[in-house]
């Protein structure tokens, strides 16, 4: 993917789209204390496996806030969106999965994984987190986002997952790592029973 970039630079948010700063003041124990935050919508993120090339399904994108830090700004994460439509979450999973990576997954085969909250110490998001399993008779474009949304679609191989995880030089998730540790216990849990 490597996107160039250039110019980049920070300005003030002026009618914010997608998030909304904040100072907030509260009482604690008697103490009048601030604190900065972010409040921002809730999100969906899906682990997909893909049953017949046993890889997992994954984006890559550029994040701007990854760039900031020092990084290349490509980040490799879980199919994901925000949760900005009045619909049931298993049905903004299902749109994100053909929207990004391009398989049509049915809802009664999209299992709930759990929820957790993401970026506590700024926004206190919450993620939900999604498990489906897909085949190429589910593919039904390449993927990539809808339009403006530059999304590389990455097949990574069950085998290199471990090497993945661990590798600092790829910036990702800590809920990708949580996916993929889920599913090692399941598969494990699964090998146990039969």
């Amino acid at each position: 993917m490597k996107s160039k970039i250039t110019d980049f630079k920070l300005e003030p948010l002026t009618d914010p789209s997608f998030v909304q700063t904040s100072l907030a003041r509260y009482e604690q124990e008697g103490t009048t204390k601030t604190w900065e935050i972010v409040k921002a919508h809730d999100s969906v993120a899906i682990l997909l496996y893909h049953t017949e090339k046993n890889v997992f399904i994954l984006v890559k994108q550029f994040r701007p806030a990854v760039y900031l830090n020092n990084q290349n700004g490509e980040t490799v994460e879980l199919c994901a969106g925000i949760v900005d439509k009045d619909l049931p979450l298993v049905q903004i999973a299902v749109e994100e999965i053909e929207e990004e990576c391009g398989y049509s997954v049915p809802l009664d085969a999209i299992e709930r994984v759990t929820l957790f909250y993401t970026s506590v110490g700024f926004a206190g998001s919450k993620q939900t987190l999604y498990y489906a399993e897909v085949d190429e008779k589910m593919k039904v474009s390449e993927g990539g986002g809808v339009e403006g949304e530059e999304i590389e679609v990455v097949e990574l191989p069950v085998e290199r997952m471990d090497d993945f995880i661990f590798d600092e030089s790829i910036a990702k998730t800590p809920g990708l790592m949580f996916a993929f540790m889920w599913w090692r216990q399941r598969r494990k849990s699964e090998d146990f029973t039969t």
